[in-house]
């Protein structure tokens, strides 16, 4: 199966520190991934260079088969989807959720003079059904919650029909509901035959979508682990990843993590009389 991305010992350093130690990492066609870890850890820096807006100091990269450093990534990036707050801020606040979505064939953040073809309509109208958003349509974007926001950022980052698609913390902010209504529209995608390769970040195991096949832990710029979720996703990795002893459930293949209980916590079961 081939790679839709390929990192060799990449590091990425700034002046008194190292955001990334040589972080080797392979993404196959096929595969969704999410990339746990604390604030500070490196996940938005990998993400940057996985997107190619971040040239690493060091190590080698290949994204969809192109080497980065010997490509022109202004046209690699029109393979890859995106999804995050800048993007969010760009868009016009009067802009309909439709034309927020079929707006991303020009590359732009708002309907002006373009003309879309049939076929863009016709994209643009499936991604919303496939996405549960057909019902905002209408709706201008300033008007959506921060959940709708979400899915609305998601359906514009498939509009292209993008090989990659990162998707950078999609759950900050969000409240319950709105949460598991964007974990649904993921795990519909993840299991999608035509979707994209999936690269998501989080740092809660809570927002991990069924489906999705991978994980990686990073701390300190360092990876602690890696590979299919089932066998990778453990107790003691998340601890190593966060700095805790943790508990770790899986139910029907959600995640949920809490702070293992010690000495005469755990002995009286709760108990504060």
């Amino acid at each position: 199966m081939p790679a839709a991305f390929e990192l060799s010992k990449v590091t990425v350093t700034r002046p008194g520190k190292t955001l990334l130690d040589k972080v080797s990492w392979t993404v196959n066609e096929g595969e969704r991934w999410v990339i746990l870890g604390p604030n500070g850890a490196g996940k938005t820096t990998l993400m940057q260079v996985v997107g190619t807006t971040l040239h690493p100091t060091s190590g080698k990269v290949r994204v969809l088969g192109q080497k980065l450093g010997r490509v022109d990534v202004f046209e690699l990036r029109t393979r890859i989807g995106h999804t995050s707050t800048t993007v969010a801020d760009q868009i016009p606040p009067v802009e309909s959720v439709r034309n927020v979505v079929l707006s991303a064939a020009h590359a732009v953040t708002g309907r002006w003079n373009e003309k879309y073809d049939e076929i863009d309509i016709r994209r643009a109208i499936q991604i919303m059904g496939e996405l549960g958003i057909s019902a905002l349509a209408t709706r201008t974007f300033g008007t959506l919650s921060e959940g709708e926001k979400k899915r609305v950022l998601i359906a514009r980052a498939l509009m292209t029909d993008p090989e990659l698609l990162l998707l950078d913390e999609p759950a900050a902010g969000l409240d319950l509901g709105a949460r598991e209504d964007l974990i649904a529209s993921l795990e519909v995608l993840s299991v999608a035959e035509d979707a994209p390769v999936l690269v998501m970040v989080s740092h809660h195991v809570e927002e991990i979508p069924v489906g999705f096949t991978h994980v990686l832990m990073l701390r300190d710029g360092l990876v602690v682990a890696q590979g299919p979720i089932a066998s990778t996703l453990t107790a003691e990795a998340l601890g190593s990843t966060f700095g805790l002893r943790l508990e770790l459930q899986n139910d029907a293949g959600r995640y949920t993590a809490r702070r293992a209980a010690y000495g005469h916590r755990a002995d009286r079961g709760g108990d504060t009389s």
